[in-house]
């Protein structure tokens, strides 16, 4: 996926006119927001397994983009624009979505990460830098575990997994900002929530976000393999 102003850019097309399958989400806006944290979970394990049993993934589509809205307004007090939906869209269409700095690309990605996640097979997040993917774990990972998904993400020397109970203990912390500024001459400190695990149980997570360096060359290391 790669999402980098869409609504001008769309608008100069022809394509101003909003997508059909936003009318249909925001229509489940209300219903999805009288749900319990629990019967919302419910409703995901439910579309996941409508798919198993053979359902398309556009039939679920509009359900699915509901929830992860109200997921995201109940973990982060971000609700979705429709503007977000759009980009959405345009990104599980297997297009690109190009948006403004500032008109929410981490947010507006989390819809289709999370239809697609439904499927079972893994969905790849690629990011640019090792930041980006620790911290889009542990970001928008509220909203995925919120859902029932399992979350991670890989680093050059290491592979986490989203766990909200997980964090380091203070002398952790300590032992390994002094480790790291004597290796580069400065504080970094790695994130709570970020468990350590085996890059295998990191590649089996619903959502796996990674540097497109790591995602290559576990791809390279594992055919030589």
């Amino acid at each position: 996926m790669a999402i980098s102003g869409i609504k001008k850019r769309l608008t100069s097309r022809g394509g101003g006119k909003l997508p059909a399958e936003i009318g249909k989400i925001n229509a489940l806006e209300e219903e999805i927001q009288a749900l319990s944290d629990a019967d919302i979970r419910k409703e995901s394990g439910l579309l996941k397994e409508s798919l198993k049993n053979g359902e398309e993934l556009s039939a679920i589509l509009p359900r699915a983009f509901a929830l992860v809205r109200e997921a995201s307004k109940r973990t982060l007090g971000q609700r979705h624009y429709d503007v977000q939906l759009w980009g959405g869209l345009v990104l599980n269409n297997g297009n690109i979505a190009e948006m403004r700095t500032g008109e929410g690309k981490t947010l507006a990605s989390t819809a289709p990460i999370y239809l697609n996640a439904l499927t079972g097979g893994g969905a790849h997040v690629i990011t640019v830098n090792e930041y980006l993917a620790k911290r889009d774990a542990v970001w928008m990972g509220q909203i995925y575990y919120f859902l029932g998904l399992s979350i991670s993400c890989l680093v050059h020397e290491g592979a986490f997994i989203y766990d909200p109970e997980w964090k380091l203990s203070d002398k952790e912390k300590e032992e390994q900002a002094d480790a790291e500024r004597d290796a580069s001459g400065s504080f970094q400190v790695r994130e709570d929530y970020l468990k350590p695990v085996s890059r295998k149980e990191a590649y089996g997570a619903d959502v796996t976000y990674g540097t497109n360096h790591e995602f290559g060359f576990d791809y390279l290391r594992d055919n030589l393999a």
